[in-house]
């Protein structure tokens, strides 16, 4: 690891994706997400990449999905309205199995809402997001330095599973200033000569990507062929963090990126007044620690779900708990961010 700099995580995000081998980045600008375009814009050329400026988000996308179609690593970034103008190609991508890494930088929502921190994308992303059966492999940092980190861990998934991946952030993290390491060295891009698009070296051999099919049964067959990927990812690919666990706590609480920032100062503040709360924060929003979320649940006086919305990731946890333990739900939206002591009491008040 190198020395710390100091960076936003916009610009951490960027500059550990270039590290990593990113040097194809397309997009359109929107708060508060600028800061990553500005950092491609002035790194893609010292490195002998590309940068463009698409003119809309959905040509964007689809610069995208070409430039991954020939086996290239590529990453595009927008912030919520944004990236819902991206859903169609995110789609085509999911269906062609093209790796690509999408990053959203979420705002307040709905509408053109504002440009504060939100977690409203939250359905969004881990319900796939546009048309037809398909899921997006979902990544949510809580820090400047995990955002960073999971530029390569997006690139790596992506490229092993073949499959557009998103990092979920939001305002607060995209915006916020913290010293980033980086690594010396990141994992190599997966060799893909088996399958994308352009000339393959020493072998005569056309490659054909396809995401119509006529024919009902063959469109099955491809959804299947899909969907047995995506059981290989529930299965390998889940993450998570335990927080406080050690003391058995009575209280559990999830929540993740931002609010599980904040909910951790929250749980240390409670935990000096004698009461003990633990937390599960999933690092994958999909998949989804659903097993982790029920075993740390089983027993519990009460679960209680955190966020930064009215009520989304509440979902999940309902179905992961599944009726063994009470949940309850805290939330604000708009893009208010609350305090750890406005946490610390919604705890207190759920307490039976």
């Amino acid at each position: 690891m190198g020395e710390k700099i100091l960076m936003k995580g916009n610009e951490a995000v960027a500059e550990a994706a270039i590290r990593a081998g990113c040097r194809h980045y397309f997009a359109y600008p929107i708060t508060p997400q600028s800061e990553l375009i500005e950092h491609m814009a002035k790194r893609m050329p010292q490195v002998g990449g590309t940068f463009l400026q698409a003119e809309s988000e959905v040509a964007a996308i689809n610069m995208v999905m070409g430039t991954g179609a020939c086996g290239k690593r590529v990453m595009t970034s927008s912030s919520s309205p944004g990236i819902s103008l991206k859903q169609e190609g995110i789609s085509y991508i999911a269906a062609l199995k093209i790796p690509a890494v999408i990053v959203n930088v979420q705002r307040g929502g709905p509408g053109l809402g504002n440009i504060a921190p939100q977690q409203a994308d939250y359905f969004q992303a881990v319900r796939g997001g546009g048309h037809g059966d398909y899921f997006t492999p979902t990544l949510s940092p809580e820090s400047v330095q995990e955002f960073a980190d999971m530029a390569p861990l997006a690139f790596e998934l992506a490229e092993n599973y073949r499959t557009p991946v998103m990092i979920l952030s939001d305002g607060m993290l995209g915006q916020m200033m913290e010293p980033v390491e980086f690594p010396d060295a990141y994992p190599a891009p997966r060799d893909c000569s088996d399958w994308c698009l352009g000339p393959q070296k020493g072998r005569d051999v056309n490659h054909i990507l396809n995401s119509l099919y006529i024919e009902p049964y063959d469109l099955k067959a491809r959804t299947e062929e899909l969907f047995r990927v995506y059981e290989q990812i529930r299965a390998k690919e889940v993450r998570f963090e335990l927080y406080n666990m050690g003391a058995d706590p009575r209280i559990l609480t999830v929540a993740t990126g931002t609010a599980a920032r904040i909910v951790k100062s929250a749980i240390d503040a409670l935990k000096e007044e004698g009461i003990e709360v633990g937390l599960v924060r999933p690092i994958t929003v999909w998949p989804f620690p659903s097993q982790a979320v029920a075993q740390a649940a089983m027993g519990k006086d009460v679960v209680i779900t955190i966020e930064l919305n009215m009520g989304q990731m509440l979902e999940d946890v309902r179905l992961a708990v599944c009726g063994t333990s009470p949940v309850e739900f805290y939330g604000v939206a708009g893009g208010v961010v609350f305090t750890p002591e406005e946490v610390a009491q919604a705890i207190r008040s759920r307490i039976p």
